[in-house]
């Protein structure tokens, strides 16, 4: 049922976060330790590591002598801005039917900026692709990756870009994205970006500029997301330590 990688408990953890989300906890009661293990078939080491992720992401609580429940505030937080999640999982989970609409795709001689995100020589080929993710006809975010060419060890077609990046690196190139390095940055529309989400140039955005590691801390992807502030909103938990 589970495989080894990602990490076992990363995927059990995945897993009850999903049937959090999907309001399958009677009373949102998690049940013990034991149940779960035996449910899943995995030890109860697996499944109270899980549980710990899941107490500091907030989405359940213990309380003293009464058990493990769901956190139902987390209920509220559509996507999380710490986890990785597909354009299209976000807007679906903030009620839209999202579309995705590959731009364009092309080879370029990397800038020094690019290059040195992403250890590469200034002038090195770099695949840049540009995506819209739509909700029927209007634009809600706009995505740029930037790959190695050097990465890329398959002919490619378009359509082939339609799922997230990070899959088609572990489908296409071998290489496993492990996590981004972020920057939340607002940014002011220039025309194409304006003209691309449908917006007055100059409209203020929320932009992602990230770069992405694989599990060497190899830098694999540069990304740049803009976001229909509008249209789409991020929600964190911020927590006393």
């Amino acid at each position: 049922m589970f495989k080894r990688s990602p990490s076992l408990t990363e995927q059990i953890k995945s897993h009850i976060k999903e049937q959090i989300v999907n309001n399958e906890f009677e009373d949102g009661r998690i049940p013990s330790e034991t149940e779960m293990a035996n449910e899943l078939g995995v030890s109860r080491t697996t499944i109270r590591d899980a549980l710990s992720r899941l107490q500091i992401e907030g989405a359940i609580v213990r309380k003293q002598g009464a058990g493990t429940f769901v956190n139902e505030p987390i209920l509220q937080i559509q996507s999380r801005l710490d986890e990785i999640w597909s354009y299209t999982n976000v807007l679906e989970a903030h009620g839209y039917t999202p579309t995705v609409q590959v731009i364009d795709v092309s080879e370029e001689p990397a800038s020094a900026t690019i290059a040195d995100e992403l250890g590469l020589a200034e002038g090195d080929k770099v695949l840049v692709i540009k995506k819209r993710f739509l909700e029927d006809d209007t634009p809600v975010i706009l995505a740029r990756n930037w790959l190695p060419a050097s990465c890329v060890l398959e002919s490619y077609e378009d359509i082939d870009f339609q799922v997230p990046i990070y899959d088609y690196l572990e489908a296409c190139s071998q290489q496993r994205l492990n996590y981004y390095l972020s920057d939340i940055v607002p940014v002011s529309a220039k025309a194409e970006i304006a003209a691309l989400l449908q917006v007055s140039s100059g409209t203020a955005l929320l932009a992602l500029e990230e770069v992405g590691y694989n599990e060497n801390n190899e830098p694999i992807l540069k990304a740049q997301s803009y976001f229909r502030d509008d249209l789409l909103r991020f929600r964190l938990i911020r927590r006393r330590t």
